[in-house]
């Protein structure tokens, strides 16, 4: 089992596993004959990819300049509050239930109200930030609460500073917890810039892939929908990817979860 999972072979499964089911989507669609509009096969959804690449490859841009947008917002937020969180336990217990309350509430329902008030480039990018912004807050807070209190107790005999106390060890203390976070963050801010352009479409305006998906299904374009699906896919993976990549190359000299190579 071990030999398996540092093989370098452990990735032809999940491929052999997805190019059968795409031969069986292929086989299913030329038996039983099924049009475009119903279902289109793996070949028409490539056709479309490639005739109209201009147009998706553009909207898929748009998405990805969102989603990092909303990412890097929630970096700079989510730290710097759980850095206050964790230097005044008061303020994490006033402001703390306020940033549940973002979480939980469905971001389906805000975006319409985003709309409302803000542009629609604006809007979209709030309701990245807010599904992004908790799991970074969370992630950080605990990472800075995690602290050995015997290394406290060793910082303060040695007579360290606060500011000294944070940079060398609650930093480091929480980098893992906040790179985990990031990891969740980066598809919550996918997905909230998916809904809220889904959300910006239904109203007849975006420029992002989900507005691509919104307008493909009311002309018919199945194969573009499927095609403008594909690239969300694909955008997903290569956010997870390159922030996996990153928690790889800061931790793998030191924190256990990293050493012998990425994930």
């Amino acid at each position: 089992m071990a030999m398996m999972e540092h093989s370098p072979f452990r990735w032809l499964l999940p491929i052999a596993v997805l190019a059968a089911l795409v031969v069986a989507w292929e086989a299913a669609v030329d038996l039983n004959n099924l049009p475009p509009y119903v279902l289109p096969s793996p070949l028409a959804v490539m056709e479309t990819l490639i005739k109209d690449r201009v147009v998706l490859f553009q909207s898929m841009l748009v998405t990805l300049e969102t989603t990092v947008l909303a990412l890097l917002f929630a970096v700079i937020g989510g730290v710097g509050l759980a850095l206050i969180f964790a230097s005044a336990r008061i303020v994490e217990f006033s402001l703390f239930p306020i940033a549940v309350i973002l979480q939980v509430t469905p971001v389906i329902a805000v975006a319409p109200l985003m709309l409302i008030y803000l542009s629609t480039d604006t809007a979209v990018l709030v309701c990245a930030w807010i599904v992004a912004f908790f799991p970074v807050l969370s992630n950080t807070t605990l990472g800075l609460n995690s602290v050995d209190p015997n290394l406290r107790d060793l910082f303060r005999l040695a007579g360290a500073s606060r500011w000294q106390t944070l940079a060398q060890l609650k930093l480091p203390t929480a980098l893992p917890y906040f790179l985990g976070g990031l990891r969740i963050a980066g598809g919550l801010a996918l997905i909230g810039s998916v809904v809220g352009e889904i959300a910006a479409g239904s109203a007849g305006q975006g420029s992002g892939l989900a507005f691509r998906i919104v307008e493909s299904a009311y002309r018919l374009n199945i194969p573009r929908l499927f095609a403008a699906l594909l690239l969300i896919s694909l955008a997903g993976i290569l956010i997870y990817a390159a922030l996996s990549l990153l928690s790889w190359f800061v931790l793998r000299r030191w924190h256990e979860s990293e050493i012998g190579g990425p994930a």
